[in-house]
């Protein structure tokens, strides 16, 4: 690899390790803002990105362990921000479901972010974002791919 080649890698890892820092203190304000933890806005996500999931799927997404996750929907379901709905195919399991109302009253905290993407991505051609949109992809399922080398659970867990 050529040394330009290799100072371009290392500032991408660079500026990455900063955006994956920035995005880590960005969810934690976001989550102290609405009374939870970090952990518990992340998997928040997943259930906005997914739809509903039962726990054992919500486990499977996260690598959290199962019990971990029960317990977290049991705090989730107090502050009124998840419901336990029944499994339309499967009676003796549950689905859990984002609280739509609640989930709409913290929204707003995301405007300045989402505006501002909004206008960074007006900056790049579509050719452009479509390299951007293939390397944050890429990112993406590696990072997922070491979380779960790391904890040892979730799709392609070697304890499957």
């Amino acid at each position: 690899m050529s040394s330009e080649r290799t100072e371009l890698v290392e500032e991408v890892l660079l500026r990455s390790r900063e955006l994956s820092t920035e995005t880590v203190m960005f969810h934690t304000a976001i989550s102290e803002t609405r009374g939870l933890s970090a952990v518990e806005s992340k998997v928040l996500d997943y259930l906005a990105r997914f739809g509903p999931q039962t726990p054992k799927d919500l486990a499977r997404l996260s690598g959290l362990a199962p019990a971990s996750v029960t317990a977290m929907i049991d705090r989730l379901e107090r502050k009124g921000i998840v419901n336990r709905e029944p499994h339309p195919d499967d009676r003796r399991k549950i689905l859990i479901a984002l609280d739509l109302q609640s989930i709409a009253s913290g929204v707003h905290l995301w405007d300045h972010l989402v505006k501002g993407m909004y206008e960074l991505c007006d900056r790049y051609t579509d050719d452009e974002l479509r390299t951007l949109i293939g390397f944050v992809q890429a990112a993406t399922a590696l990072t997922h791919e070491s979380t779960v080398k790391l904890t040892g659970s979730g799709p392609g867990a070697t304890n499957e």
